[in-house]
């Protein structure tokens, strides 16, 4: 029994590494711009901010830390902590770019 949990947690955490990596993907092609623009959500694409570049760094960069934590060994508190702090900042970094297409829509036309 202790090895079939071994091996679950192997398989967990090489599926939790795979899709950080893909989410560090994500961010580094933001931060160094490979990827130029981003389609709100509204459907219209526009050019990524210098600040929202560098948010996209600092997830980029905090995303291969969690990597590198998990891949060294696994304090499942540690990455519990650490994953909570990685959404918090996909959720700031979703609430930026909602206020900024808001405030880039015309105000409505009054009557």
């Amino acid at each position: 029994m202790r090895r079939t949990l071994q091996i679950d947690t192997q398989h967990t955490r090489r599926k939790l590494i795979t899709q950080l990596e893909e989410l560090f993907e994500i961010a580094s092609n933001y931060a160094c711009g490979k990827t130029e623009h981003i389609t709100d959500e509204t459907g219209k694409q526009r050019p990524l901010t210098i600040a929202e570049r560098q948010f996209y760094a600092r997830i980029a960069a905090y995303t291969a830390s969690i990597i590198n934590s998990i891949a060294k060994g696994i304090d499942e508190r540690q990455i519990d902590s650490d994953l909570d702090k990685l959404e918090d900042m996909l959720h700031k970094a979703a609430a930026t770019r909602t206020a900024q297409t808001e405030s880039s829509e015309p105000p409505e036309k009054t009557q």
